[in-house]
Parts: C-alpha cells; structure tokens; sequence
C-alpha cells in the first residue's frame, strides 16, 4: 500500500509560492512593457511580442488573488483577532502604496491627475467606479490593491465560513467557486456595454472593448472575492490532506496550455475564466510539495528573495516604464538590441527601487506595527495579570500580494 503523507500543519514554510510570485509580478512587468510604442507594431498595436503577452498583465493579478486567499488561509491562527489582521494588512500595503502614488506624480502622472482621478486612486477605492481613466489611474497596478482591500476587510468573516464547511465537500465548494468565475463573463453580457476603453490609442490590442463589462468581469472588488476565495478554498483542501497529488509539473503544464488558449478566446474569457482553475491547481500543488518538504527550484534563497521584493516590484515598474516613453521619449527602438536593452535596464531599475522600497518603506512599517502590537499586549497582560504572548501573525507576510498577483 502507498503511503500516504499526512495532512501539512500551518507552520509548512511555502518558500516556492514567495519565489513564484515574482514570476507573476514579472509576467505583468512584460504585459506593460508590451503596451509601449517601442515593443508593438505602430499599424496594428499586435506585434508578436505584445501579442504572446496581451494576457500576462490578466493572468499575473489573477494569480496573485487567488495566491492571497491561499496563504493568508494557510497561515490564519485561531487566536487573532480581526482588528489586529486589518492593521497587519494596512501596514503592509498602504506605505508602500502612498510612495509609489506620489512617485508616479512626480515622475510622469501629474499631467493626467485630477481631484477625481487621485483622490480614489490614494485612499484605494478607484476599483469601485466603472471608468478605465480612474481605476487604470496615476500609479495603474494600485487598482488590485483596492480590490486587496476588500479582501481583507472580509477574510476574517469567510475564514469563519469556510472553516466550517466539512471536508469532504470542499471540492465540491471549490468547483462551484471556479464555475461562477468562469461564468461571470457571460453574466457580463447582462451589463450595459458603455464606452469603449478611452485612453488607449485604436491600435492597442485594449481598444474597442466595453469599458462597463470588462470592469465588472476583472476589476469590481465584489466579484474578484471568487477568486480570493478560491484560493482560501484550495488552501483548506491541502491542509485537510484532500488534495489529489496532482504534481507541480503536471500542474505547471496545464498552466502554459490554459495560457496559451486565453490568447484565442474572446476577450472577457481571456480575463482570469481560462486561467482561474490552472492557477489554483498550481498554487496547491506547489504548497503541497514544499509543506512534505519536496520544495522546488524557485524555494531557493534568490528566488524567496525576489518575492519578498515582488510586491514593491509591481507598484514601481508601470511608473518607471511611462516615465521611459512619455518623459525620456522612447517611443522606438531602432534595433532588437536596443530594445532588449532598454527593457532590461528599466526591469533592473524597478528590481534596485523595489529593494529600496522593502528596506526602507515596508519592513520597517511591518516591523513598527509589531512592537506598537507587542506593547498593547504587554500592556493588556499587565492589566489582566498575566504573562504576554508573542502577537499572532500569518506565517509568511511576504508570501502574498498583492498582490495580483496584483496586479495590473
């Protein structure tokens, strides 16, 4: 008889998901850097490098949402309390998010900002209006992060919910979690059409898509809590040992075909419907083998450091790559060199600001709301006459987005 291993405990380092994140934040990377003047065809906006990657920017955000439900589920302790877990959470996001807002005014943004454009896109609440020009504005990839936002106002009500459901039917909840996600584009079609995408020029491969429907399938912080979901939902399957054993590589495999077949389906499929069910598949399988202490390639102490830095990654690059074309005015590459070159030279920069931006910006937010958690409850010890305890966290802070995943 086959062994079979048992159910993994909370406190299973996923070191291989904090080093796939930087891949979905880098595949978002190339998703907006195929978006420039200079890596598509001036006639048809579809050259073959915007074309392979006119879904990574979708694809990378969907991953990080699911990959935040996941994580955020897999490292969840019975003894936290809601208001420490919100706190947890602005304090890992909003400083960072408040630098790179005004980082993006400075370098190209201010032209475009207005008070009704800046002011949802600062306090994260641009997701919610159904305008491309507010929710794709100043800082573009901060739009996840309002949808984060949602997330984890609701994670410690659905973390209750799921929790009790039994475990025998969590696929069952799973597989109807991933149908609605699925569905949501053909719902879609109930929603007035509206505008056409504003901003983008006729030759983008965004243009002449329905600004209403598209908002409603990919960016309403209401309907991309499937996806958080789905991925608490994974999570709750590997730990209650009902995970199928599907291998990473396998797992891996149905991701580059599921991709591969988003770049023929109409639009609104071409979202995160096609993706979705791969994604989680992945997420579980690789928590799988790091939790029975397989690991993989991207555990390595490089890649886990790259996914530290992912999340700060994501808020930098679309800054420094409009500051590229519309401030220094590289609308063309004269040659695949200096094209290549470019790119490298703008994704190093974003690694080199990204690193700076952990050090300097969100550590030490973290590590602030830690000693202010710490003296609360050294203090609340006092009062009640007993010995403090260490704080509650999730087990890997870093090891979720934004983060989308986001994401784009």
């Amino acid at each position: 008889m086959s062994h079979v291993p048992a159910p993994p405990g909370p406190t299973a380092r996923l070191s291989s998901l904090t080093g796939m994140r930087f891949l979905a934040a880098f595949l978002v990377f190339l998703f907006h850097l195929s978006l420039l003047d200079a890596y598509s065809s001036p006639e048809t906006g579809h050259g073959p490098f915007a074309s392979a990657l006119k879904n990574g920017g979708w694809a990378g955000v969907t991953f990080f949402f699911i990959l935040s439900g996941f994580v955020l589920t897999w490292s969840a302790r019975d003894k936290d309390n809601a208001p420490a877990f919100w706190g947890r959470r602005l304090a890992k996001i909003y400083p960072n998010h408040v630098v790179t807002f005004v980082l993006a005014l400075v370098l190209y943004a201010s032209a475009h900002a207005t008070w009704g454009r800046a002011v949802p896109n600062f306090l994260l609440l641009q997701a919610w209006i159904p305008r491309d020009d507010v929710f794709f504005s100043i800082n573009n990839p901060s739009w996840s992060l309002s949808c984060e936002l949602v997330f984890y106002l609701l994670f410690p009500a659905l973390h209750r919910l799921i929790g009790r459901i039994g475990a025998g039917r969590l696929w069952w909840w799973a597989t109807g979690v991933a149908a609605a996600i699925v569905l949501l584009p053909v719902a879609a079609q109930l929603v007035p059409a509206g505008a056409d995408f504003g901003p983008n020029h006729a030759n983008s491969p965004l243009y002449g898509h329905s600004i209403n429907q598209m908002w409603f399938v990919y960016i309403f912080p209401l309907t991309r809590v499937l996806d958080f979901a789905l991925g608490m939902l994974a999570a709750r399957i590997v730990l209650t040992g009902k995970w199928i054993r599907l291998g990473v590589l396998p797992a891996s495999a149905l991701t580059v075909i599921a991709y591969l077949v988003s770049l023929k389906v109409p639009f609104l499929f071409s979202l995160n419907a096609v993706v979705v069910v791969p994604f989680a598949l992945l997420i579980a399988a690789t928590a799988a083998r790091d939790a029975q202490g397989g690991g993989t390639a991207l555990g390595t102490r490089a890649w886990v450091w790259l996914g530290e830095v992912s999340f700060a990654f994501y808020l930098v690059h679309q800054t420094l790559l409009s500051f590229t074309q519309e401030r220094l005015g590289f609308h063309q590459a004269h040659s695949a060199g200096e094209a290549v070159g470019v790119a490298a030279l703008v994704a190093a920069v974003s690694l080199l600001l990204a690193w700076l931006l952990y050090l300097g910006v969100e550590r030490p937010a973290m590590r602030a709301w830690s000693r202010r958690a710490r003296a609360r409850q050294a203090r609340q010890a006092r009062l009640d006459g007993a010995a403090p305890t260490e704080p509650q966290h999730p087990l890997q802070e870093t090891s979720e987005k934004p983060v989308t995943a986001d994401a784009s």
